[in-house]
């Protein structure tokens, strides 16, 4: 698929992670919108980011609709608390019919919450675990 300027992402979260994928995406050129219940976090946002920032939290439709929910093409939510991901990438998958949702959860047990939905989920755990295994000679 060839990738538009106009095509909107959302990105929840602000923390290292969020930040990074926000910057870098508003670096290749797409339309990103970071949203944050914090306003100090878009401090971590890159010196060129060129988006939108939108303080609120990122589970609450109203926000979301100020973040333009409607015209995403993906969202990505990076909070650091798996309750509140695991929600709103449900409502941008369920609610918004959202085709491309990623989520980190850190709580590997916390899948069923998700499991069925259109969500791509990122575990620090699997990725710490498998790195693991590349690095060493003992596989767990």
């Amino acid at each position: 698929m060839i990738f538009k300027k106009t095509e909107n992402i959302i990105v929840i979260g602000i923390g290292r992670l969020g930040a990074y994928l926000a910057g870098t995406l508003s670096e290749r050129g797409f339309r990103v919108i970071a949203v944050d219940k914090l306003e100090d976090s878009f401090r971590k946002l890159p010196d060129n980011f060129s988006g939108y920032k939108v303080i609120g939290d990122g589970t609450d439709v109203n926000i979301l609709k100020m973040a333009d929910i409607e015209n995403a093409y993906m969202v990505i939510v990076t909070t650091n608390k798996d309750n509140v991901n695991s929600l709103a990438a449900q409502i941008a998958s369920r609610i918004y019919g959202i085709k491309q949702v990623y989520t980190r959860l850190n709580d590997i047990d916390k899948e069923k919450l998700i499991d069925g939905f259109n969500i791509n989920v990122i575990y620090p755990f699997n990725l710490s675990i498998a790195e693991f295994n590349r690095l060493s000679s003992i596989n767990i």
